[in-house]
C-alpha cells in the first residue's frame, strides 16, 4: 500500500475503501456513525471491604463522528470498542468499587454509576480517539453474595416497616394535633361566648343599678318633697294658730267647753267646780279657780 491510497468514509454504516495501485483490494468495515450499543456482561467488582460482586450488564450508547472514523480504525482496528469501550468500563468500574463499601456500590451511591461511567469513558476518549462520543450508559444492579442479600432484603424490609411505622405515627399524630386544634378552637369558641354572655349579663346589671338609682333617687325626691310638703303645712298650721290662739279666742273655747257640760253646780261652800260628762258615763274633773267662773257673772 503506498502514499496515494484513497481513502472513502460513507455514511450511514461506515465502508472503508482502499485502493492501492498494487493489491486493488477492497475491505468493508464495521465503523458506524449512526448510534449502537455495546454490552459489557458479566463484569467483577471488588468493594473496598473485599466482597465480590457481579455487574449482569452495562449497556454503553455511543456513535462515531464521520470525520473520525478512518483515523479510530487506523489506531484501533475495526474492534476499537473492545479497547475504548470495553476493556474501560472494566477498568473504570472496577476502579469505582475499589474505593466504595459494598453499602454505597449496591445502594448509597449506585443511581451515580451509571452518570459517573459516562463522564469518566468521555472524558479518556475525548483524549485517545477524539469523535467517538458517549451518549448514555446503563448499569444493571449488581449481583452480590446471597447471604448478604439476604441480609439487605432483611434490612430493606424492617427499613419500609420502619417507613411505615414512621409514616403511621406521623398520620396519628396530625390526627391528633388536627383533634387539639379542635378542641382549642372548640374551647375558645365556648370561652368567647361565656365572655359575652358574662358581659352581656354584667351590662344587664349595670343597667338594672341605673335604673334602681334612678327609682330611687325619684322615690328620695317625692319623699322629700313630700316630707317637705308635711313640715311646711304643719308650719303653716303652728303659724296659724300662734296668730289664732289669742287670749280672747282661748277665753271662747274656755266658754264653749263649760257650757257643753251637762251639770254646773254652784255653792258658797264648793271651792271648785264639778263638771260631769253626761254622754260618756265617765268623770273628768277640771280645776278651775272659783274665782274666774265667778268673774264670768
Amino acid at each position: 500500500m503506498t502514499e496515494n491510497c484513497m481513502r472513502e468514509t460513507q455514511n450511514p454504516g461506515e465502508r472503508t475503501q482502499e485502493r492501492d495501485p498494487e493489491s486493488r483490494r477492497e475491505t468493508q468495515s464495521p465503523g458506524e456513525t449512526t448510534l449502537q450499543t455495546d454490552e459489557v456482561k458479566n463484569v467483577p467488582c471488588g468493594t473496598s471491604g473485599g466482597v465480590m460482586i457481579y455487574f449482569d450488564r452495562i449497556e454503553v450508547v455511543n456513535f462515531l463522528i464521520p470525520s473520525a472514523v478512518y483515523g479510530i480504525v487506523r489506531n484501533y482496528t475495526a474492534d476499537y470498542d473492545k479497547a475504548l469501550i470495553f476493556n474501560k468500563v472494566h477498568h473504570e468500574l472496577n476502579q469505582f468499587c475499589s474505593v466504595h463499601t459494598l453499602q454505597e456500590v449496591y445502594i448509597g451511591l449506585f443511581d451515580q454509576i451509571d452518570e459517573n461511567l459516562k463522564l469518566t469513558l468521555q472524558e479518556d476518549l475525548t483524549t485517545m480517539a477524539p469523535g467517538l462520543i458517549i451518549q448514555a450508559v446503563r448499569v444493571t444492579k449488581p449481583n452480590i453474595p446471597e447471604s448478604i442479600r439476604r441480609n439487605y432484603e432483611l434490612m430493606e424490609s424492617e427499613r419500609t416497616k420502619l417507613l411505615i411505622a414512621a409514616q403511621t405515627q406521623k398520620v396519628v399524630e396530625k390526627e391528633a394535633e388536627t383533634e387539639r386544634k379542635r378542641a382549642i378552637i372548640e374551647a375558645e369558641k365556648v370561652a368567647q361566648v361565656a365572655e359575652i354572655k358574662f358581659g352581656q349579663r354584667i351590662m344587664e346589671k349595670e343597667t338594672e343599678k341605673k335604673i334602681s338609682e334612678i327609682e330611687d333617687g325619684a322615690f328620695l325626691a317625692r319623699q322629700k318633697a313630700r316630707a317637705d310638703a308635711e313640715f311646711y303645712a304643719a308650719q303653716r298650721t303652728a303659724d296659724a294658730n300662734k296668730l289664732k290662739l289669742t287670749p280672747e279666742f282661748l277665753q271662747m273655747m274656755k266658754f264653749k267647753a263649760t257650757a257643753a257640760n251637762s251639770k254646773i253646780y254652784f255653792g258658797s261652800e264648793i271651792p271648785h267646780m264639778f263638771l260631769e260628762s253626761g254622754h260618756t258615763g265617765t268623770s273628768k274633773v277640771t280645776d278651775f279657780l272659783s274665782e274666774d267662773i265667778l268673774n264670768l257673772d
